[in-house]
């Protein structure tokens, strides 16, 4: 198997490390692969980048955030953070992110500090481990000819910062019939790094947490909407639906390096009123849960302008 180049898991990093531009403001640059409008993942990943900037040793434990208007890749970010609050156990944020003096999203986010308590973890669905399964970009480029299949999303052909493996393959016909979920193994592209080297062991290991939930709020984006329409895909083409993330939450339940695989289970619950509600998990591949995520997406039919 041919080995993609890391040039956009390296991107990816620089992405995150945010200008600061004053006290509570820094600036982000952008991704351009992914077309015209802003990945709504790369903002909650600056945006988590911006409010890490403003604690200390406390974790981003849980973020719900609101894509209130289409970003520009041609445009930097700028990401205003208010300090809500500093509790003894918990630290709040709340981020705005601005173009041209309008905000495209919000976000509160809440930190906590390392605690020990009652423990549990719900089971990792029984799917095929990840050296089992073929890379997506991989199959899609194999399948992308003039004859591809309209229901296969663009961007599978399009290099990613994170290996992909969905357990059911793409163009095969387990992966064409109606369904509601939709389990991919995902894993970082290269080792997760700091942009400069630091000298204490305690700070770096911190940091590089920190940046490893960045990119799980970057991941928790991924092919999320466009599971609403599983159900509905052996009539549906995916040029016939105008679909964009409204709002996401996640949670992170425990440490993780996404250097290593995560399941990415994702599964839809309803769709109604032009909007789609999705729910996801990543396990590691021990199973156990590491984060959990639900999002509501617009789900439009092309024309209908209800």
């Amino acid at each position: 198997m041919s080995e993609m180049s890391p040039s956009r898991a390296s991107k990816l990093l620089k992405v995150l490390d945010l200008k600061q531009i004053e006290e509570n403001l820094y600036q982000g640059q952008n991704e351009t692969e992914n077309g015209s409008r802003l990945f709504g993942g790369q903002v909650l990943a600056q945006a988590s980048a911006a409010a890490y900037r403003t604690v200390d040793n406390v974790h981003l434990h849980s973020l719900h955030a609101y894509f209130l208007r289409p970003g520009r890749v041609d445009l930097p970010v700028l990401y205003e953070v208010e300090r809500v609050r500093d509790g003894r156990s918990f630290t709040t944020r709340r981020v705005v992110a601005i173009q041209k003096g309008q905000a495209i999203f919000n976000m509160d986010a809440s930190f906590q500090g390392d605690e020990v308590g009652l423990e549990h973890s719900a089971p990792m669905p029984n799917v095929p481990m990840p050296d089992e399964l073929r890379e997506d970009v991989e199959v899609a480029r194999e399948l992308g000819g003039p004859k591809a299949d309209p229901r296969m999303s663009p961007m599978a052909k399009v290099d990613r910062p994170f290996h992909l493996r969905s357990v059911f393959e793409l163009g095969s016909e387990a992966w064409g019939e109606d369904r509601f979920w939709n389990p991919t193994w995902i894993k970082f592209r290269e080792a997760v790094s700091l942009p400069s080297a630091i000298d204490d062991p305690e700070e770096t290991a911190f940091r590089l947490q920190a940046l490893s939930r960045c990119l799980i709020a970057y991941a928790s984006d991924m092919g999320l909407v466009s599971t609403a329409v599983l159900p509905h895909q052996s009539g549906t083409s995916r040029g016939d639906v105008q679909m964009a993330s409204l709002d996401h939450s996640l949670w992170i339940h425990r440490s993780a390096s996404l250097d290593q695989w995560l399941l990415f289970h994702k599964r839809t619950s309803t769709a109604q009123g032009s909007r789609g509600m999705v729910h996801s998990e990543f396990f590691g591949e021990n199973g156990t849960l590491v984060a959990s995520m639900t999002q509501e997406g617009l789900l439009r039919k092309r024309g209908d302008t209800s």
